[in-house]
């Protein structure tokens, strides 16, 4: 068999993408796949291909942190430093391998073999910590399996070839209910929708309460009746379904265990959804992180196509035309938002677009485009077989149906749990073996949430009190609530887009109060800087992200300030800058080792 040279796999790439600019993320990251990076040589061939301006393609592979336009090593490691891992000793073994290596982090080693760094979050909180190795999972690292592995990249060994059981991904379901315990076979939503009109089962979504379970809690049934009325734009107007999996915010990962144990629902839902809408494409917009999906997923949509459950004539019904795509990320936060996915969709960079107008009439390619979330459309496949009556008699009166929680942290058993709208905190922590006596926070919705006091375990997960998009991070009496707040100020600021000024300096401003703070030259002074950048970015910032930034340190100088105060050095100004004792080395190189020499110096030069 010939192999193919580097211009023959861009061809190749580019044909199997149709020469299609909507599919940039797509071809640039097949492109990387098989041949280790982005030079700029195969920039400028990936631009004259699609036919877009080379600054454009470039902008492209230069916004996502997956994409590398500087030669890699051929082993690329990326250790999550979500907090939960940093929790399990993820930085202590991220040096280790960094020794046993001969590398930096961030760094290439010189031979050209491995690269070490970051990622903000794996989504494999249940069971750090976890690594990326050429974007294939690996999770439980210890000290054991790290040198096992640098064994393995020192022998130059192919990842196929690795233990199968260090890419073993658990999906630690402890509580299941009407989702993760349905029983539902493959088609029986679709065969109930058909049986309907589309307006009819638009009505069962309506009454049944349903509202978005990725965090902002929109009613599910507005959104699709908004997008079915919406009149598209141009000669061929379309109307779109686009399922969001990219579960990007850190101590989130319901979306994952939902596509491998039920895939064929949340398809389903996807389907029922474009019957409503009159949708013939759909979406699925994947995380990177979660590459390892790919295949299996294509599978399932594979056999939906053979049973005539996808396709032309759906069910054998006339006109019912509708097939799905999978899209993959490749590492940005930012894209969870909604417009800023359908700008990645379209192969642009993940910017949030400014709103109105809103997805539901212009969304991908500028038509009406339908946006909801995994557990989302798994649920109006429910609704779709057992109505909307039946899914409301579950829940509470504002929250009706269940919500699907990752809970990660100081638990004895991390995982899957699916409860009823309205489970108290406290009732969540005892099933999750957390002791309340022993636990001292809880982190609802991930960084972008709210953090909660044990004084507050009382409350109850549902929109009325404590919406969630699903993390549950906890954290016992040991942990300090001021390094989990710099870890959120450091993972805010990095995955900040960039786009708009407020949030771009803003971010960047807040880590390095942080950063202050934590090297122990803190003060009031800086606490009141933290307000002032919040108003900056509460009233200037362009999306949600800015928005919700520096939520993390604002819950924690309210109910933990006690970690903070214990840091701060003074309560008038401190700088960060330490003058002294950048120069206490050339003090003693000249015998001029007493403290403070450089100020005595400088009084007898005014004198």
């Amino acid at each position: 068999m010939s192999i193919q040279t580097p211009l023959e796999t861009i061809d190749a790439v580019l044909a199997r993408n149709l020469d299609n600019p909507t599919r940039l993320i797509q071809i640039l990251r097949e492109i990387q796949e098989a041949l280790g990076w982005l030079s700029p040589e195969v920039l400028a061939i990936v631009a004259r291909g699609i036919r877009l301006p080379l600054a454009r393609v470039k902008g492209v592979a230069g916004f996502y942190s997956f994409f590398h336009t500087q030669p890699m090593g051929r082993y690329r490691v990326l250790w999550s430093d979500n907090v939960t891992d940093r929790m399990l000793g993820s930085t202590d073994l991220m040096s280790e391998m960094c020794k046993k290596l001969w590398l930096e982090p961030g760094r290439v080693s010189e031979d050209g073999l491995a690269s070490v760094a970051t990622t903000s979050c794996t989504g494999m909180c249940d069971q750090g910590p976890a690594i990326l190795v050429n974007y294939r999972a690996i999770t439980r690292l210890n000290s054991q399996r790290v040198t096992h592995i640098v064994d393995l990249i020192r022998s130059n060994t192919p990842l196929t070839d690795w233990p199968t059981e260090f890419f073993q991904i658990d999906d630690n379901i402890r509580r299941r209910d009407i989702l993760l315990g349905n029983s539902i076979q493959r088609g029986d939503a679709l065969r109930s929708a058909t049986q309907q009109s589309p307006l009819a089962i638009l009505e069962e979504i309506k009454r049944s309460s349903l509202r978005g379970r990725g965090g902002a809690g929109f009613s599910t049934g507005l959104k699709l009746e908004a997008c079915r009325n919406a009149r598209g734009s141009g000669s061929n107007p379309e109307h779109y379904v686009i399922c969001n999996a990219d579960e990007g915010e850190p101590g989130t990962f319901k979306d994952r265990v939902l596509l491998t144990t039920q895939a064929d629902l949340v398809f389903e839902g996807m389907t029922v959804a474009a019957y409503v809408v009159g949708a013939r494409r759909g979406f699925l917009y994947l995380r990177g992180e979660y590459r390892y999906l790919l295949d299996s997923l294509e599978a399932v949509l594979s056999r939906r196509r053979a049973d005539r459950l996808l396709g032309h004539n759906i069910l054998e019904k006339d006109g019912f035309d509708f097939d799905i795509e999978i899209h993959l990320g490749a590492g940005a936060y930012i894209c969870g938002e909604e417009s800023a996915l359908i700008e990645s969709l379209e192969g642009k960079r993940g910017i949030p677009r400014i709103r109105p107008p809103f997805p539901v009439t212009h969304g991908y390619l500028n038509q009406p485009t339908s946006v909801n979330n995994v557990e989302t459309l798994a649920a109006a496949a429910l609704i779709s077989v057992k109505g909307g009556d039946w899914f409301r008699t579950i829940g509470t009166a504002k929250s009706s149906g269940t919500k699907v929680l990752s809970i990660s942290g100081d638990c004895d058993r991390p995982g899957i749990y699916e409860y009823p709208f309205g489970v108290t905190v406290a009732e969540v922590l005892a099933d999750c073996g957390a002791e309340l006596s022993k636990t001292q926070a809880v982190q609802i919705s991930g960084p972008s949430g709210i953090c909660i006091s044990a004084e507050e375990f009382k409350r109850r997960i549902g929109f009325e009190d404590l919406p969630t998009a699903g993390a549950f991070m906890v954290f016992n009496t040991q942990r300090d609530m001021f390094e989990v707040a710099h870890n959120f100020s450091h993972f805010f600021a990095h995955e900040s887009c960039g786009f708009c000024t407020p949030c771009r300096v803003g971010t960047t401003l807040l880590k390095n109060c942080m950063d202050k703070i934590e090297a122990g030259h803190g003060s009031e002074y800086d606490i009141n800087e933290i307000f002032k950048i919040n108003r900056l970015l509460q009233t200037a910032s362009h999306c949600g992200l800015g928005h919700t930034a520096c939520n993390p340190m604002f819950d924690t100088l309210q109910k933990f300030k006690p970690a903070y105060e214990r840091r701060l050095k003074s309560l008038a100004f401190e700088p960060a800058f330490d003058l002294d004792e950048t120069l206490s080395q050339a003090r003693q190189m000249t015998g001029r080792d007493d403290a403070a020499a450089h100020l005595e110096s400088n009084a007898e030069e005014n004198s």
